[in-house]
């Protein structure tokens, strides 16, 4: 917890995270915006956030039970690759579309049929980008039963993952991020009220 404290305020110090009105990419509306790849602009911050993933997963899933980490280009490859070296795994990435040059895969990097593996992703909404991602990797005969995200935007991905039979970890979410900055008077009521009446909490 004094991790995800001090990341949350970290996150709002340095812009990575922004309370107003913004567009998506996927078109719809939203009362703040997260923008995680400014962390690794911050070496010591990012090997702390690295350090407490690889933590969370020691304890929650174990480095025993998967034979490799897979993330999804670009924001989730970046913290995985740290992960990588940290945990001294291996790597493979699935592009969100098939090269059209070479070899035309979408899957990047060395595996074998029944390699069990972890995704890693940096924020979550729909679960979109991760469930095609999976599909990708199921195709090519991997296993994938776990995924992990830095933040989930409560949005519907931890309900979309478990329909494809994945179970999705946080490191935190944006509500827990939202009412550390409430507490330490670093945002207003009315902002709190905003990301409970996005995110459907209480």
């Amino acid at each position: 917890m004094e991790f995800v404290k001090e990341f949350a305020t970290f996150l709002f110090q340095k812009g990575s995270i922004k309370f107003g009105d913004f567009t998506l990419a996927s078109g719809k509306k939203s009362s703040y915006y997260i923008d995680l790849r400014v962390v690794p602009s911050f070496p010591h911050q990012f090997r702390k956030m690295v350090k407490y993933l690889q933590n969370q997963i020691i304890e929650k899933i174990g480095l025993e039970n998967f034979d490799s980490l897979v993330s999804v280009p670009t924001g989730g490859l970046i913290i995985a690759s740290a992960l990588a070296i940290e945990t001294v795994k291996p790597l493979i990435y699935v592009r969100t579309k098939p090269k059209d040059y070479g070899t035309s895969k979408s899957v990047e990097g060395y595996f074998e049929k029944g390699m069990k593996v972890l995704m890693i992703d940096d924020v979550a909404t729909t679960g979109g980008s991760v469930i095609n991602g999976i599909k990708s990797l199921k195709q090519e005969g991997l296993e994938i039963s776990d995924t992990y995200v830095i933040i989930n935007r409560m949005e519907g991905a931890t309900e979309a993952l478990r329909d494809e039979g994945v179970k999705m970890h946080q490191l935190t979410d944006i509500m827990e991020i939202t009412k550390i900055l409430y507490e330490q008077k670093m945002i207003s009521e009315e902002i709190l009220d905003k990301v409970k009446m996005q995110t459907g909490t209480n």
